[in-house]
C-alpha cells in the first residue's frame, strides 16, 4: 500500500508492551495491520491523527467472559458459590430468552469496546454471544459450553456439541471462531471430558474449561464430598472421589494435551503448576470474580515462572459487576503482592502484559498484544490529562495504579477498524440498554415469585 493509505496515531506515551515505552511515540497503521512504530516526529503516514495525552497501547485482551450474563449485573449479590450456580441456572433457564440473552451480549460487547478491550474470549452455553461478537466487529472466541455430569448423557451431550459447533462456524468470521468448553469438574463427567477432548483434537478447536475455582470442587473431586457431590446425588448421580487434584484429574481425561486454557486454577499447588506446564496448557486469571466470591488467589507468579503463559480476564459481571481489564491487572498486582508477601511480585508492567500479549499467547492468537510491524492493528488508548496523571514516571504504572476505575477509551481500533472514539461506541443502538433493562424487571419478578 502506498504512504497516503498510511494512518499515523500519535499519543504522549506509546507502550509497545514487547519494549520500554515511548514518550511522544506514535503507531502508523495500514490496513489491518501496524507497519511502523516510533518517535512522534519521524512518523511517515497521509494521515495524522492526534491523541494529546493519552496511552496509546495494544487493545486488551478479556481472556474470560460470559457476555449473555451481563443483564444479571449486581443481581447475584451475597450468595455462596453454590447457591450462586444455583440461582444463576434458574433465572436464566426460567426468565431469559434467547433474545434476552443476545441483546445482554450486546451490552456487554460495547462495554468492553469501551474499556479498551478488543478481543474477548467468551464461554456460552447458549452461543448467541457469537452473533454480538461478529456485529460488533470485535475479535474474539466463543466457547461452546458443554455439561453432563452423569456418565449415561456422555453420548448425548458430545452429540449436542457436535451440533451447535457446526450451527456457529456457519456464523463465525475472521475475527470471531468457535471453540468449545467442558463446563467444570463438577457438571463434566470423566467420561465427557475425554470425548470431548478427543473430538477437540480431531477437529482442531480450542479448548477451555473451568477448574480449580473453589475448596467444593477439590473436595467434590478429591473426596466425593460437599455440596457439589450432594447435589450430584440427590439427582440420583453417582459420586465417587478420586483421590487427585482436579488438575490432576484433567491430566487423566487427556483434557491437558488439547492446548486447554485453564479458566481460575486458584486452587493449584506446585505439582499442579508443573503439570500445567508440562502439558503447555495455558491459564487465564480473573482476579476480582474470584475475590468477590472469595474463593482465593491463583499462584500466578509460580505459573509464570514455570513458563505458562497467562492471560487476564474478567470474567462475568454477574460475579465482578464490571468490564474493566486495566483494573483487573491492578487487582492482579495487589493479590499476588499480598498471596507472594512481596512488593511487586506482579508489576504493573507484568500485569499489562497479561492483559495484552498473554492473553494473545494463552489464546493461541498470534500477532495479538503488541505494537510493532507486522502485528494487527488493535489498538487503545486512554487519556492521562487528569490532574492526579502528573507527574508521570512511569506510564504503566500510572495507568494501572492511578487512574482509577471507569475510564473509557479514548480510542479503540479492531483490524484497523476504529470502533471507539472518545469513549463512544460507534454506531450503538440504544434500544439494546432498554430491552435489557427490561428483562431485568422480570427477573426481580421473578425473584420476588420465588422466595
Amino acid at each position: 500500500m502506498s504512504r497516503d493509505s498510511r494512518v499515523a496515531w500519535h499519543a504522549r506515551w506509546v507502550l509497545p508492551i514487547a519494549h520500554p515505552p515511548l514518550r511522544d511515540g506514535a503507531v502508523v497503521v495500514d490496513g489491518a495491520r501496524i507497519v511502523w512504530v516510533g518517535p512522534s516526529e519521524e512518523a511517515e503516514a497521509g494521515r495524522h491523527e492526534q491523541l494529546g495525552e493519552a496511552i496509546l497501547m495494544p487493545g486488551l485482551v478479556n481472556a474470560h467472559t460470559h457476555l449473555e450474563l451481563t443483564g444479571l449485573r449486581g443481581f447475584l449479590e451475597g450468595l455462596d458459590f453454590r447457591d450462586w450456580l444455583r440461582v444463576l441456572t434458574a433465572v436464566r433457564a426460567q426468565v431469559l430468552s434467547e433474545a434476552d440473552l443476545l441483546d445482554a451480549a450486546r451490552c456487554g460487547v460495547n462495554e468492553a469496546l469501551r474499556a479498551g478491550i478488543t478481543t474477548v474470549a467468551d464461554c456460552s452455553a447458549s452461543g448467541v454471544p457469537l452473533r454480538a461478537m461478529r456485529d460488533a466487529g470485535i475479535r474474539g472466541r466463543l466457547y461452546l459450553e458443554t455439561f453432563g455430569p452423569d456418565p449415561r448423557q456422555r453420548d448425548e451431550s458430545l452429540r449436542s456439541l457436535r451440533e451447535g459447533v457446526a450451527r456457529l462456524q456457519r456464523d463465525a468470521s475472521p475475527l470471531v471462531t468457535v471453540g468449545v468448553s467442558p463446563h467444570a469438574p463438577y457438571t463434566v463427567s470423566e467420561s465427557l471430558y475425554a470425548a470431548v477432548a478427543e473430538y477437540a483434537r480431531e477437529e482442531r478447536l480450542a479448548v477451555a474449561t473451568h477448574v480449580a475455582e473453589s475448596a467444593a470442587e477439590t473436595a467434590f473431586v478429591r473426596d466425593g464430598t460437599g455440596p457439589f457431590a450432594d447435589r450430584l446425588r440427590a439427582r440420583d448421580i453417582p459420586v465417587q472421589g478420586t483421590g487427585l487434584s482436579s488438575i490432576a484429574w484433567l491430566e487423566r481425561t487427556g483434557l491437558l494435551d488439547s492446548s486447554v486454557l485453564l479458566i481460575h486454577a486458584i486452587h493449584a499447588d506446585a505439582a499442579d503448576v508443573a503439570r500445567v506446564a508440562a502439558h503447555g496448557a495455558h491459564v487465564v486469571h480473573c482476579p476480582i470474580s474470584n475475590a468477590k466470591l472469595g474463593q482465593g488467589i491463583a499462584p500466578v507468579r509460580a505459573m509464570r515462572e514455570a513458563g505458562i503463559a497467562v492471560a487476564l480476564g474478567s470474567d462475568s459481571v454477574a460475579s465482578n459487576d464490571a468490564m474493566d481489564l486495566v483494573q483487573e491487572a491492578r487487582q492482579a498486582v495487589l493479590l499476588q503482592s499480598l498471596h507472594a508477601a512481596i512488593p511487586d511480585a506482579l508489576s504493573a508492567s507484568d500485569a499489562l502484559t497479561l492483559a495484552t500479549q498473554g492473553g494473545a499467547r494463552a489464546l493461541n492468537m498470534d500477532g495479538l498484544g503488541v505494537l510493532e510491524p507486522g502485528a494487527v492493528a488493535d489498538l487503545c488508548a486512554f487519556a492521562i490529562d487528569a490532574p492526579e496523571a502528573a507527574p508521570v514516571y512511569d506510564p504503566t504504572v500510572l495507568l494501572v495504579h492511578v487512574l482509577g476505575a471507569g475510564r473509557r477509551a479514548r480510542l479503540t481500533m479492531v483490524d484497523g477498524n476504529v470502533l471507539v472514539r472518545d469513549g463512544v461506541v460507534l454506531g450503538e443502538d440504544p434500544s439494546v440498554r432498554v430491552r435489557v433493562n427490561t428483562a431485568a424487571e422480570r427477573v426481580v419478578a421473578w425473584r420476588r415469585a420465588t422466595e
